[in-house]
């Protein structure tokens, strides 16, 4: 009987929230708008075959110079290694190049200028200095994700580049200084120390493309895969401080106070309100799991994982609202905290990027979200992962919950909010 009454008023709770216009656009058409746009933005939905906004990059070299650094340059970004990632088309003209980029024919333009390579590896009888000559990089700008990787490749040639020549510089000095080689034999010596950095500087690049094998198929990256889940988890957190809202808003009208009155005991009314918040917050992770399945052919990986990973998750999350209500005191400042904490935890959590990029503070800290272990979870199984991938994150979010739950609980009963 206690249990009947429980799941009434969860249901009862689910139809209020499902019925809410405003409500809905934010629980279910702004993940959808968000991840189709940033999609878009990301190439996803460009065409052709590939489900990655990052393969077949254009990008066009112009080599002017004559010496080996420019040589090895243009054989990277040629080479088989890179061949999945840049469609690489090399020109001796450099205007045509440029208009080429502003007609969003390349992502970027490379001009090697002549003089490059001597002027990082001199030749033997110049005694002055050489003037450094820049490699010019020009960026489409309504490519920028694509212009950025270029980039990325092209700083990564360079940066082995400048430790090459430092490292030959250090050399001849020491050699120099410890009398193995005469004044007259360090230019040669150097000259030698250049060639090796040349050969060096070939086109094993370290950026490479890895196809994943997972039961005979090969797995591409998606930026769906990533950001699919990351607006899910991230909207998450309006719908279950929605819920810990409605909490305030009925007793404040008096309709809890009434449910109180009723045979019903305060557990029953309370754990019905959870129960509300927490089956609202799992449809919404599952309707968006589902549409993006069915619109967009996304493979969100093992469906019992998914599943799994989608109620923890969602029980993190039913947490966090409970405690956000629990400390509150008015629905206004619930619903301003809570769309502060659903944006703080969006950051955090890696909802619009990967946080391995940040400080390793910023990486420990964001466990406190259920978006970051929600996000680690969802990844492992896109990337086919199995079952064993996501304990980690499953676990820690049922002890985020069972916590966040206690504490909330206690506050409820110390404030008398669900008092007879």
């Amino acid at each position: 009987m206690a249990i009947r009454k429980l799941l009434q008023i969860a249901l009862k709770d689910v139809r209020l929230i499902f019925r809410d216009r405003s409500a809905l656009v934010l629980m279910l058409l702004a993940p959808f708008l968000l991840t189709i746009g940033m999609g878009a933005v990301t190439g996803r939905f460009s065409g052709g075959g590939s489900n990655s906004g990052i393969e077949d990059i254009p990008v066009v070299i112009i080599n002017a110079d004559e010496g080996q650094l420019g040589a090895a340059l243009v054989e990277m970004f040629t080479s088989a290694d890179l061949s999945d990632l840049l469609e690489t088309t090399v020109s001796a003209d450099l205007t045509a190049a440029r208009a080429s980029v502003d007609s969003d024919e390349y992502a970027a333009a490379l001009y090697i200028p002549a003089g490059f390579t001597d002027s990082i590896i001199p030749p033997p009888q110049r005694s002055a200095p050489p003037e450094l000559v820049q490699i010019e990089f020009y960026a489409n700008p309504t490519r920028p994700t694509s212009a950025g990787i270029v980039r990325t490749i092209l700083e990564q040639f360079l940066a082995r580049v400048e430790i090459g020549r430092v490292s030959g510089e250090v050399t001849v000095t020491q050699l120099l200084e410890n009398g193995i080689i005469t004044p007259d034999q360090a230019a040669s010596v150097g000259m030698a120390a250049g060639q090796q950095l040349a050969q060096s500087t070939d086109s094993r690049s370290s950026i490479k493309l890895k196809n994943v094998s997972g039961a005979g198929a090969a797995v591409k990256f998606d930026i769906l895969a990533y950001m699919a889940p990351g607006m899910a988890l991230m909207f998450l957190m309006f719908t279950v401080t929605y819920g810990g809202r409605s909490l305030l808003v009925e007793n404040r009208q008096g309709t809890l106070a009434r449910m109180l009155i009723s045979p019903t005991t305060t557990t029953e009314v309370l754990g019905g309100k959870v129960a509300g918040i927490f089956l609202t917050a799992v449809l919404q992770l599952l309707i968006l799991i589902g549409g993006t399945t069915l619109l967009f052919r996304l493979q969100w990986g093992n469906p019992l994982g998914v599943l799994l990973l989608a109620l923890a998750a969602a029980f993190a999350a039913t947490g966090w609202g409970m405690i956000i209500a629990a400390i509150l005191k008015t629905p206004g400042q619930i619903a301003s905290v809570g769309s502060a904490v659903m944006l703080i935890f969006g950051l955090l959590g890696g909802s619009f990027f990967d946080i391995t990029m940040l400080p390793k503070w910023v990486q420990t800290l964001s466990k406190v979200s259920p978006n970051a272990w929600g996000m680690q979870g969802f990844l492992s199984l896109t990337r086919s992962g199995g079952m064993e991938s996501i304990l980690t994150p499953v676990i820690a979010l049922l002890i985020m919950g069972a916590l966040l739950f206690v504490i909330s609980v206690v506050w409820i009963s110390r404030r008398g909010l669900a008092r007879k």
